[in-house]
């Protein structure tokens, strides 16, 4: 999948559930995508094949009508600086298309191979995006990628239903407070801060009646 060296230790183990996250039939997904989106080959190897960032800044390229394409200038480079610098304009070409921050991968995930399942997931989120669009730029089969409501939950859909937080606790006011009230009338009728001396003394406090001379 990448050309790394050899990692140690804890760094080792991180580098093994990333690697666990990666989706082999998803690379085939996403290659099969893009050569359908901007033509090409496959090249040898997904990390390898998208390293210098060039193949990356032509897709993007690819879903924005012609004159309007974020990256101007896209050149193949065997010079490191150059490969990252292309990468990371594909990283603001993405976000700036619609791909929230938070799923978009690090220039180092890709360059170094180091979270190629991140790689996917950004990648899954531009496509599942570019259909969603609906302004006949995607190329391709529409059902590679998940509908946007099918790939993020609404936070509604996460949250109990005021019903539901009402039922449970007997909310006063929400008309599942009987219990509530019925339970509040029995308390003791001490003030508040005989309550508190109760509590912490253990003792049983009862109202007294102070009887003052004229009155």
């Amino acid at each position: 999948m990448a050309n790394r060296g050899p990692s140690y230790g804890l760094s080792r183990e991180v580098q093994q559930k990333i690697d666990r996250q990666y989706d082999p039939e998803l690379e085939q997904v996403l290659v099969r995508w893009i050569l359908a989106q901007c033509g090409g080959d496959g090249g040898d190897g997904f990390q390898q094949w998208l390293k210098d960032g060039t193949v990356l800044c032509r897709l993007i390229n690819s879903l924005h009508p012609r004159g309007q394409a974020p990256v101007a200038k896209i050149q193949a480079s065997a010079m490191a600086f150059k490969q990252m610098e292309q990468i990371s304009q594909f990283l603001q070409a993405a976000e700036r298309y619609g791909i929230a921050a938070t799923d978009i991968f690090q220039t180092v995930d890709l360059w170094e191979g180091k979270n190629m399942a991140c790689v996917q997931r950004t990648l899954m989120n531009l496509g599942s995006l570019a259909v969603a669009k609906g302004d006949g730029l995607f190329v391709g089969d529409p059902n590679w990628f998940p509908k946007e409501n099918e790939q993020n939950l609404d936070e509604n859909d996460l949250k109990p239903s005021e019903n539901q937080i009402n039922q449970r606790w007997k909310i006063p006011g929400s008309g599942q407070d009987k219990d509530w009230r019925n339970q509040h009338r029995r308390r003791s009728k001490l003030p508040r801060f005989g309550q508190r001396v109760k509590q912490s003394l253990g003792v049983d406090l009862k109202p007294v009646k102070l009887k003052i001379k004229g009155f």
